[in-house]
């Protein structure tokens, strides 16, 4: 089962977000789950996500933050894309989580998609 993290950490799991359309993320790529764990615990088809990538050069838009793969459980740096935060239904999710980010990067993911949201 997936969850918002064991106290303070939070899991990375495998999404598949079929085929490219626009700037939008494509193919099966890790992403963060972001979604608070009592709302993981309902029956709430969807899942709250911000989607993973390997190319650290986008750390340098607004609000992204680059996760260290050793803080991550994955083979690469990458950087949490916040502007892409958004649903994905359950079915998409690989529910075997293959890594954990600490809590700090879960608070600096957290000012960037309150930035990109602007609330």
């Amino acid at each position: 089962m997936i969850a918002r993290g064991d106290v303070v950490w939070v899991d990375v799991v495998w999404v598949d977000f079929g085929s490219l359309r626009g700037s939008e993320p494509a193919k099966v790529r890790p992403a963060l789950v972001v979604q608070e764990n009592w709302l993981l615990s309902t029956a709430i088809a969807t899942v709250q996500v911000v989607p993973l990538t390997s190319n650290t050069a986008l750390e340098a838009f607004p609000g992204n933050v680059l996760i260290p793969a050793e803080a991550s459980g994955l083979d690469k740096d990458s950087v949490a894309v916040v502007s892409q935060v958004g649903p994905v239904s359950r079915e998409f999710l690989d529910s075997y989580p293959i890594g954990q980010v600490p809590a700090y990067l879960l608070t600096e993911i957290g000012v960037g998609i309150r930035l990109v949201l602007g609330v």
